[in-house]
């Protein structure tokens, strides 16, 4: 580092920030720096800077899964990290701890393994959190807690994001509109964005004089196809279905086809929090809520870096609402005669 500083004709400080991103280096500076290291052909030392610094250089990135695994638009959220902690000089480690594994947390977090912890899948009351915080790791979420205080955090903007894809849907003349959430069992379980999803669904709805109709779905087509058959049990005039729920979405357009409706034409269907990927996998292509998940892991790893860096006065705290994309399967309502599956 000392030779490229002075190759660099810059301090050994600026040199070290160019390589962890602690402090904003400009792009004139940056470049000298990296050609210096091009030049003398430098690669830096991962263990020899954490036994240096005290740190492990390693970021853990918690994200519950079960047996699906990560889709398209969970992958964005990790890929969006993993960009922004190489970025910085780190390495990114994921690891599928949940609510239910706080021993396994513990041992992790007491390990000392990792410099900092940004935290995925965040409940209401979210015991993950106290157990890093009692154990002295630094975290960023990705979500948010019922009482976030003190802690930094990114999370999706669910009240313009329902607020947005209602208007859309109310807009084109969708008077009966339902809304498919997780699973009941998410919902009781405290999963933040069900719950603030079917609070702003019930809102949006309201304030266009309309009857907010929520069926929750378990993750899966046949889950999806389930939710549909309760929903025109209860709303047998629906004209649109707004889901968030990417595992069910596949099976509500299936049952729709096996009802002999058309989307857009008979029932329209937007998908929320959804990535590009996915919504065209659909035929037609899905009108979607996009998902901001690239940048929501991409600017929690910016924040934990700060803090890392010795920050400790901010605390990060920001909404990105997702973005209306529409495709082909919204449109307005036709007059159609209940059909005898939907009663």
């Amino acid at each position: 580092m000392h030779d490229v500083a002075r190759l660099a004709q810059v301090s050994v400080s600026t040199v070290s920030y160019v390589l962890t991103g602690a402090r904003p280096i400009s792009q004139a500076t940056r470049d000298r720096v990296l050609a210096a290291m091009a030049e003398l052909d430098y690669q830096p030392n991962a263990l020899a800077r954490g036994l240096a610094s005290r740190r492990s250089r390693i970021l853990g990135l918690l994200m519950p899964m079960d047996e699906r695994g990560l889709g398209a638009t969970e992958t964005a959220f990790v890929t969006g990290a993993a960009a922004a902690a190489g970025v910085a000089g780190y390495h990114l480690v994921l690891s599928p701890v949940g609510g239910g594994d706080l021993d396994d947390l513990r041992r992790l977090a007491s390990s000392r393994m990792l410099d900092g912890v940004v935290l995925m899948e965040v409940q209401l009351t979210d015991q993950r959190v106290a157990v890093l915080q009692e154990a002295g790791v630094p975290l960023v979420l990705i979500g948010r807690t019922g009482d976030t205080g003190t802690l930094p955090y990114v999370d999706i903007d669910f009240d313009q994001t329902v607020r947005e894809a209602v208007a859309h849907l109310v807009g084109l003349g969708h008077r009966q509109i339902v809304y498919v959430n997780h699973s009941a069992a998410t919902l009781a379980s405290g999963y933040g964005p069900a719950l603030r999803t079917r609070d702003a669904f019930t809102a949006a709805m309201t304030t266009h004089g309309l009857e907010p109709v929520m069926i929750a779905a378990e993750d899966s087509a046949a889950g999806g196809r389930a939710a549909l058959a309760a929903a025109f049990a209860r709303a047998p005039e629906l004209t649109a279905v707004l889901a968030m729920n990417e595992a069910a979405i596949f099976g509500i357009l299936g049952e729709l086809t096996r009802r002999g409706l058309s989307v857009p034409d008979d029932v329209s269907v937007v998908s929320m929090v959804t990535s590009p990927q996915v919504a065209e996998l659909a035929t037609p292509a899905l009108t979607a809520m996009t998902s901001p998940g690239s940048a929501m892991g991409r600017i929690a790893i910016e924040a934990l870096v700060r803090h890392l860096g010795g920050a400790a006065v901010e605390r990060h705290q920001q909404l990105l609402p997702c973005t209306l994309e529409v495709r082909g399967s919204t449109a307005g309502p036709r007059s159609r005669q209940p059909l005898a599956a939907d009663r």
